[in-house]
């Protein structure tokens, strides 16, 4: 039985879960969720050096990860690179979005790399036609608790595509 693991959720966890993604993203401060790590819960620096993705290997096969390890993930209602994750969404999956251009790192194809500005101005990573997400539910690198949620997010695969099967 497929389980959707975003309706397990009590209000309680929910609740930690967007303030902890709010903080990721970056406040009114002005600053990119890429300065921070997303899951770290403390005010982001500025970062010395642009993030980069790359490719790395998981239960579901080689998949794209930030430079730290955490895995990235694509919306399947973003179309054309173009964000449609609204307030809410962000709240649980923060986009990839860095003060410096985000670089391919090993493995990742410079070519699929590209970025779409996001309405509030922040530029957001795009790999492939995916603009690129975190998922709050991944605690470490490595993890994949994102994986087919709702039936609309999935880790993006090393040539740009999701990877829809589960693990």
């Amino acid at each position: 039985m497929r389980r959707n693991r975003s309706t397990m959720l009590s209000a309680a966890p929910a609740a930690a879960l967007a303030l902890l993604a709010l903080t990721a993203c970056g406040g009114s401060d002005g600053k990119a969720e890429g300065e921070g790590s997303p899951a770290s819960g403390k005010p982001a620096a500025k970062p010395a050096a642009a993030a980069s993705v790359k490719i790395a290997d998981s239960p579901l096969g080689k998949i794209l990860v930030d430079e730290s390890g955490r895995t990235l993930y694509g919306f399947t209602k973003d179309k054309s690179g173009t964000s449609n994750c609204d307030t809410d969404c962000i709240a649980v999956w923060p986009a990839l979005t860095s003060a410096k251009d985000v670089t391919a790192g090993a493995g990742a194809q410079a070519a699929l790399l590209k970025e779409t500005k996001l309405a509030e101005g922040a530029e957001q990573a795009v790999y492939g036609d995916w603009p690129l997400y975190y998922y709050v539910g991944d605690a470490t690198a490595g993890d994949v608790n994102g994986q087919g949620l709702d039936g609309e997010w999935f880790v993006v695969a090393a040539d740009g595509k999701l990877i829809k099967k589960m693990s």
